[in-house]
């Protein structure tokens, strides 16, 4: 299972998982209970209950740079360009944008 927290702004806003049957996003309780908390995407509305899927939500999918710097970056890091979460935690720590993915290790590792 690969981790990562997802920041908005330079606020921690919540965290990503892909996991076996596929992906997990949670909004931080802390970050829910700010006043004037925004949404990281439309697709994905605060909440409390975790978002969950088997592919990549579209908004993290949209992060992975595409053309040449993605090229650049499978070559560079010999990443599969199928892997999307490698791509995703290994392209999207400093974004164009408010948010940024900065991956993080598990406890057991």
């Amino acid at each position: 299972m690969r981790r990562a927290e997802v920041h908005m702004q330079g606020r921690l806003a919540g965290t990503l998982e892909e996991r076996d049957n596929g992906y997990m996003f949670s909004y931080s309780p802390d970050y829910l209970g700010l006043v004037g908390a925004s949404a990281i995407s439309l697709s994905l509305p605060l909440q409390l209950e975790s978002f969950e899927d088997k592919r990549l939500f579209p908004f993290f999918d949209g992060l992975i740079p595409e053309g040449w710097l993605l090229d650049i970056a499978e070559h560079t890091w010999k990443l599969n360009p199928r892997d999307r979460m490698g791509l995703l935690l290994a392209c999207c720590r400093d974004c164009i944008g408010v948010v940024s993915i900065v991956p993080t290790e598990e406890p057991n590792e």
